[in-house]
């Protein structure tokens, strides 16, 4: 008699959809001045593509002027695109904006509400707004959630900035939407601060909101994102998980420490870079695709140099950053 076969494993459950899709994004503001050219004005976003998987941190990040805040500003409603399509939540932010609107939380850099109003006030009157109804409001509640329930009913103009942005952060989360994106939410603050933010972001997305940051505090991105997308000139250069985005640098440091003072670094054609950061110390930058650690010392052993100490860095995300952003075809 055939022994029973083994039971068929469960096939994995289906991913989740993105919460934000977006294909072929391109922005072309008109010109202006004189002098503007007929052909149009500054490509701000030239055919930008990508998901933001849900329940995820994911880090949007490029330098001054490479079009982070004209994207966020056409998911938010505030600036309309020229071509390409963007879905929030499943929502077409053309077809359905309502309900695109309803699925996304802003919290922009600016510190931007009523001064004369309490934090209380603020939240209902953003509600009000929404259209939730007042059975259904949360505004106790979110102010407990940002620490800020002291303060409920002071002006809004008497809090400090701190308490000012996690009210920011309170106010985009009234008509509890899935995704929440915060565009340089962490500019001109604190560590302290910095820090009680994070937090405060990682207990939401704990909760299941998928989070969108724009950042120039790459540690903090490399430490907080599940992914990272860089934009440069208007154009998406890299998308990928934060691990491997860090693991596209090839260059890695060895520090040495040698048994005497040395007056220049040791020199030879397999380092990238050398150089002195003691009398005794030097830093070896070298290509880890060609060489390894092991290698970098025996080298140095065989200049002549015994070695009494080593330690490496590996590179992290603001290296990969200047050198994807560097590149000028990039």
């Amino acid at each position: 008699m055939d022994s029973p076969s083994p039971a068929a494993l469960p096939a994995p459950p289906p991913a989740p959809p993105p919460a934000i899709v977006i294909r072929d994004l391109v922005k072309r503001y008109a010109p202006t001045g004189k002098g503007a050219k007929s052909d149009g004005g500054k490509l701000a976003l030239d055919g930008v593509t990508f998901d933001v998987p849900q329940g995820q941190i994911f880090g949007l990040l490029g330098p001054n002027g490479a079009g982070k805040s004209t994207l966020i500003n056409i998911l938010a409603g505030l600036v309309m695109k020229t071509s390409g399509s963007a879905e929030i939540w499943g929502f077409d932010i053309d077809r359905d904006r309502r309900n695109a609107s309803a699925s996304i939380g802003i919290v922009p850099q600016e510190i931007v509400f009523d001064p004369f109003f309490t934090p209380f006030e603020v939240l209902e009157n953003q509600a009000g707004l929404y259209g939730v109804p007042k059975a259904l409001r949360r505004s106790a509640a979110l102010l407990r959630e940002v620490h800020l329930s002291d303060k409920a009913n002071a002006y809004a103009r008497t809090l400090s900035g701190g308490m000012k942005r996690r009210l920011l952060i309170a106010k985009a989360m009234v008509q509890s939407p899935p995704v929440l994106i915060l565009d340089e939410p962490t500019a001109g603050v604190d560590v302290e601060l910095r820090r009680l933010l994070w937090e405060l972001v990682g207990e939401l997305n704990a909760e299941g909101v998928t989070v969108v940051l724009t950042t120039h505090y790459l540690e903090e991105a490399e430490q907080l994102c599940d992914r990272i997308a860089i934009i440069n000139h208007g154009k998406l250069i890299a998308n990928k998980p934060t691990r491997e985005m860090v693991e596209m640098a090839r260059e890695k440091i060895v520090v040495l420490s040698l048994d005497r003072d040395i007056a220049e670094a040791p020199a030879h054609p397999a380092f990238l870079k050398t150089r002195l950061s003691g009398e005794r110390q030097v830093e070896i930058t070298y290509d880890k695709d060609r060489m390894n650690a092991g290698e970098v010392m025996a080298v140095v052993q065989g200049l002549g140099y015994a070695i009494q100490d080593v330690s490496t860095r590996e590179a992290d995300l603001e290296d990969v950053f200047v050198s994807l952003t560097s590149d000028p075809h990039g």
